[in-house]
């Protein structure tokens, strides 16, 4: 087979923004995520999809637990950039959120600039490669407040952010994966 493939048809695939967290052994971690998708109605399933060298990933696998906080469009910078850019290796991230919470299955909610949470548990998993996408029964969903929810275009075209290099969407000066 002989496929052209341009990277460029790839940025035309949308995404939002939000807060993956897990949690193993007394130990929690968050992570910015852009690839959470529903996966079913009935029953209420979900997916995420998590570097495989993030601690999260990490919590996740360990645990078979996850939960997800839908950033608004007025998350800060600051804060993206604390769940985004720093490793849960060497810092305490949850411990600079305003409002954490432990939900039903044991594992860390971030409250902070979220308009909804979900907790899932893990049903079964895929390895991408780099990556895993961990498919989650819901076992609670809340909707916080109304708002606008952050989109990747919002966050990459108005706030000016950028992709980790170990982000599924990481695009590099070249414009290449």
């Amino acid at each position: 087979m002989n496929n052209k493939i341009d990277k460029k048809a790839l940025w035309d695939l949308s995404y939002g923004m939000y807060i993956v967290s897990s949690g193993f052994n007394g130990k929690q971690n968050g992570q910015v995520a852009n690839t959470v998708f529903q996966i079913t109605a009935e029953p209420p399933r979900i997916a995420v999809c998590i570097n495989k060298g993030n601690l999260t990933h990490e919590y996740i696998s360990k645990s078979g637990l996850f939960t997800v906080s839908v950033l608004d469009e007025s998350t800060p910078m600051t804060f993206i950039g604390l769940f985004g850019f720093k490793c849960g290796r060497d810092i305490d991230k949850l411990s600079q959120c305003f409002q954490v919470k432990t939900g039903s299955t044991g594992c860390p909610i971030v409250m902070d600039y979220a308009l909804s949470v979900i907790e899932a548990g893990v049903f079964n998993q895929i390895d991408v490669g780099t990556h895993t996408v961990f498919l989650g029964d819901v076992v609670s969903a809340e909707v916080l407040r109304e708002g606008r929810p952050l989109t990747y275009a919002y966050y990459q075209e108005v706030k000016k952010g950028k992709s980790p290099k170990n982000a599924p969407t990481y695009r590099s000066d070249t414009g290449e994966k």
